[in-house]
């Protein structure tokens, strides 16, 4: 049973598997600075300051100054600026990864169209050599 497991994590799939989700929390940690720190201020910039997050429908009708107050009260809130944002943060990964993945993608088609060169063949005094050593076996 420990062979078989052994067997299980060495395989090229599982191994591939393992290094995906490491780099992927590390782009995704990156993907967010980049949403949190560059992006939403422009947006921010372009919408007259208006900050998403604060955005919400208190359901119980009264007035409260920020989403943070509203929930302090305990009321029931719709907390759509939330979700606008975590809206744009989800088409920003997925352009970063979709642009990742196209960069690869085409690096793939580049290696396909010129693959290697075999190696050269060895001079003919060495081509010599070697078929004199395998007459000389027989």
């Amino acid at each position: 049973m420990i062979n078989e497991f052994k067997e299980f994590i060495m395989r090229g799939n599982v191994m591939d598997m393992a290094v995906g989700i490491i780099i992927g929390a590390a782009f995704t940690a990156i993907v967010t600075s980049m949403v949190g720190d560059l992006i939403m201020p422009v947006i921010g910039v372009l919408t007259a300051g208006i900050d998403f997050a604060d955005m919400f429908i208190a359901l119980d009708g009264m007035e409260y100054a920020s989403l943070d107050a509203a929930k302090e009260a305990g009321a029931a809130v719709v907390s759509y600026g939330v979700f606008i944002n975590a809206l744009i943060n989800f088409l920003i990964v997925a352009f970063a990864v979709f642009m990742l993945v196209k960069g690869v993608n085409s690096m793939k088609r580049k290696a396909e169209e010129n693959p290697e060169e075999a190696p050269a063949p060895p001079p003919a005094d060495v081509q010599l050599l070697t078929e004199i050593r395998d007459l000389l076996k027989k």
